[in-house]
């Protein structure tokens, strides 16, 4: 995940609006997400991560990092992907950085890989999902939720 140009200003607006919807949404739909939310040292939200492919896929977004509910800063995310693959699909998440340290490690590198800089518990939600005690114990829980699209 790589900050984006801070030239866009017109689109952190944007981001905002969309990083408020998209926590809305999740407090809304998941049991328990808000209390949760309220613990960690700051969330990263990206209302929108849009993947498409045909043979050779990728996938991009723009998000939010929050701490004590306010915009610190911007990141993007992307990925690229090859084999059997057709569709587009369209996902939101939510990271939750429950530890200083991992808000620090985080804030304080340049890119940053889920899975490589991180212990990261990741959950898929569907309708009438509800948070597990079990990703607390992770220094970051990430949420993904509201698919749409076929892949």
């Amino acid at each position: 995940m790589i900050p984006p140009n801070s030239a866009q200003a017109a689109s952190a607006q944007e981001i905002d609006i969309k990083a408020d919807a998209t926590i809305d949404l999740f407090y809304t739909n998941v049991s328990g997400s808000k209390d949760f939310v309220s613990k960690a040292k700051g969330i990263l939200v990206f209302p929108s991560i849009i993947k498409a492919g045909f043979g050779i896929g990728g996938e991009y977004g723009e998000g939010a990092l929050r701490i004590d509910g306010k915009t610190v800063d911007y990141y993007s995310t992307a990925a690229a992907s090859i084999g059997l693959q057709f569709g587009t699909q369209a996902k939101s998440v939510v990271l939750a950085l429950l530890e200083e340290d991992a808000l620090n490690k985080f804030r304080g590198s340049d890119g940053w890989e889920v899975g490589v800089d991180g212990s990261v518990a990741l959950i898929e939600l569907g309708a009438g999902a509800s948070i597990d005690s079990t990703v607390a114990n992770q220094p970051i829980a990430g949420f993904v939720f509201g698919n749409k699209g076929l892949m």
